[in-house]
């Protein structure tokens, strides 16, 4: 018993340091590079907000962004225009200048060049942006610590209470021996 809650605490600790550390490498990301995708160890998560990429790509899918070193035409890539992302697939690349377009637009977008671009798209989990997006603001990363830290200390507590269940039947058993004895 006493290993299930250690264990339980481990992760919980895991988790708090996961939340806390992408949260405070985001935010500093953000307003201090204007980077709206930060990429640790070249991974980064975004949530689709236009239905630029349809059918392919919808509004809130989550996408997976990995770095490249090539992208080559038909990639579904995320660049940083302005202070927003897009993500949208390269239709043209001549040398450093890639043309790209969404999937349900009827122009290119303007040309952008090769070090524009944050990644290209690995992969997508549909419909659930909204959640991620929860999670990622001020409110969603409160409720995922104090949720970690009441669990936390739940499992201190209840560990605790089983323990002192354990010394107060030793401690009768020692008083019926003690009476026992005394006979």
């Amino acid at each position: 018993m006493k290993k299930k809650w250690f264990i339980l605490r481990i992760v919980l600790i895991i988790v708090i340091s996961v939340v806390l550390g992408t949260g405070i490498y985001s935010w500093n990301a953000k307003t201090m590079g204007g980077n709206n995708l930060p990429m640790p160890f070249g991974v980064g998560v975004a949530v689709v907000i236009s239905g630029s990429m349809e059918p392919e790509l919808a509004v809130n899918d989550v996408i997976i962004v990995t770095e490249a070193k090539e992208y080559a035409v038909g990639d579904v890539v995320v660049f940083q225009d302005e202070y927003s992302l897009v993500v949208h697939r390269i239709i043209s690349a001549d040398g450093e200048k890639i043309v790209t377009q969404g999937d349900a637009n009827n122009t290119p977008d303007a040309p952008i060049t090769k070090k524009d671009i944050k990644g290209k798209v690995c992969a997508k989990i549909p419909r659930v942006g909204a959640a991620v997006d929860f999670l990622k603001s001020f409110p969603g990363t409160m409720m995922v610590l104090l949720l970690a830290g009441w669990l936390y200390f739940k499992s201190t507590r209840m560990e605790n209470k089983a323990d002192e269940a354990k010394i107060d039947a030793l401690r009768a058993e020692i008083e019926a021996l003690k009476n026992k004895s005394e006979k």
